[in-house]
């Protein structure tokens, strides 16, 4: 792989690599992390109009929606399907319940599983009830989508401008101002998240707006404008959060993606989407807190018998070096609209090179045997 999460290698002294980990066991559907993020980023609003496979109406991400919530509807045949599965993952070495020290216990390489250690698949203590609760007739499987901001992004590998680039906290940002919306990311993105930017316009309403001082368990709209202002971060070309203010869209043609709200981070503050989320379904941390949370919240969960459950992106060895938000699904990828096995393009680059210079070798040797040869004649 051709980079690492670790900051220190991209000139950055102490910081640490910061990610989200979105529970989807607990997600509800309130889109209250989309509306966040439209709101802080002052992205524009689309259309809105339901797609006829889903009551959700924003359809994917994209330019535009930088969050996305997932509505997936499930009959009882396919809840047990997915909890059969699950048990075979388990089996695979998915992380289970009577891991080292509580913790979970390891994983394999199994599809849309991340790695762990701990002890063995299996070592579930004989007084731990597994049997799983009763399977409902019907439910609904709620995901917030969000870029991956992957250890090793296609995206950023294939930027011909440099325009993408590797922040401290370990995400993947696009500079507005060098990117030539070539597209190129468009294609190099295994997740499908990077999109150049159509026309449209948007328009934040006086009425929609917090303008009174928030504390930590509000809603996204805290008071950061004044560390914003002070810090010099809202100058001509940057984001501008006054309250009723219409302005025409900006960077039209411009690849655009979730930034994990990289201006708030920079002032101390937690993403937009985490800070308003009111079940905690998205929560916000530095990549060794989420990957523990997120190790210990599918063990929890197999202990009730919910065996669906899984983890996305937090396995290392995987196809982009594990990614920055890692997920907690309770069905396959597949059904949530995730890749089952993703991988950056630039990952066979070594091998290719390696292949290349083999040959180059032998069509040399081939050439210089064929000129001594015929000097001898």
């Amino acid at each position: 792989m051709l980079l690492t999460e670790n900051a220190s290698s991209h000139g950055y002294d102490d910081y640490q690599r910061m990610a989200f980990f979105t529970d989807t066991s607990v997600c509800i559907g309130c889109k209250a992390c989309e509306v966040a993020c439209k709101e802080w980023n002052r992205n524009p609003v689309e259309g809105y109009e339901v797609t006829g496979d889903s009551y959700d109406n924003t359809g994917a991400l994209g330019a535009n929606t930088w969050r996305h919530v997932a509505f997936v509807e499930q009959n009882n045949d396919r809840i047990e399907q997915s909890r059969a599965e699950g048990k075979k993952l388990i089996s695979l070495g998915m992380p289970t319940i009577g891991g080292q020290d509580g913790n979970a216990g390891q994983m394999g390489s199994a599809v849309g599983a991340g790695a762990a250690t701990g002890s063995p698949a299996g070592a579930a203590t004989e007084s731990t009830n597994t049997t799983p609760p009763d399977t409902d007739s019907f439910r609904w499987l709620m995901s917030s989508d969000v870029c991956k901001h992957c250890t090793n992004a296609g995206c950023l590998d294939v930027c011909p401008t440099g325009a993408l680039f590797r922040t401290e906290f370990g995400t993947v940002v696009v500079q507005d101002d060098v990117c030539n919306g070539c597209g190129t990311c468009v294609a190099g993105c295994p997740f499908g998240v990077i999109e150049r930017r159509d026309d449209g316009g948007v328009t934040l309403k006086q009425d929609k707006t917090a303008t009174v001082e928030h504390h930590d368990n509000s809603h996204a709209g805290v008071n950061v404008l004044a560390k914003l202002k002070q810090r010099g971060l809202q100058g001509p070309n940057k984001i501008d959060h006054t309250p009723g203010k219409s302005m025409p869209i900006k960077n039209i043609g411009v690849a655009q993606k979730c930034t994990m709200c990289y201006d708030r981070l920079k002032v101390g503050e937690q993403p937009a989407c985490s800070k308003t989320c009111p079940t905690d379904s998205i929560q916000f941390g530095t990549y060794e807190d989420m990957l523990a949370a997120a190790k210990q919240r599918v063990r929890v969960l197999h202990e009730q018998g919910l065996t669906e459950a899984r983890l996305y992106g937090a396995n290392s060895d995987d196809g982009v070096g594990g990614t920055g938000s890692i997920f907690l699904l309770l069905d396959s990828p597949e059904v949530y609209g995730l890749p089952p096995d993703p991988r950056v393009p630039t990952a066979d680059l070594p091998q290719m090179y390696k292949t290349a210079v083999k040959a180059i070798g032998g069509m040399a040797l081939a050439v210089a045997g064929a000129f001594v040869m015929g000097g001898r004649k």
